[in-house]
């Protein structure tokens, strides 16, 4: 028997809460789905979030965090200096 990865995991949960917010009310068999407006609003942003995560967008190491800090850092300084130069009475 395999062993799931947890990346197939977040695809196969991510396809299942899409498909609860697509479809939204349904029965298939024995099982009935009714979710409701708020169920499928929440079953979809589950399900894009899970995809996001399983294809890597939303793993962030803390060496990744702090470089996009000290980039975004440097950014606002940079466009602050500019904006000061632009104006150079304020």
């Amino acid at each position: 028997m395999t062993d799931l990865a947890a990346n197939n995991t977040f695809v196969i949960a991510g396809i299942v809460f899409i498909t609860i917010a697509v479809i939204g009310q349904s029965k298939l068999g024995f099982i009935e789905i009714n979710p409701g407006c708020f169920g499928r609003l929440l079953a979809l942003i589950i399900g894009i979030s899970s995809l996001f995560y399983a294809a890597g967008l939303l793993n962030f190491s803390v060496a990744n965090l702090d470089s996009l800090k000290t980039y975004l850092t440097e950014l606002i300084q940079q466009s602050l200096s500019s904006i000061n130069e632009l104006f150079p009475g304020s």
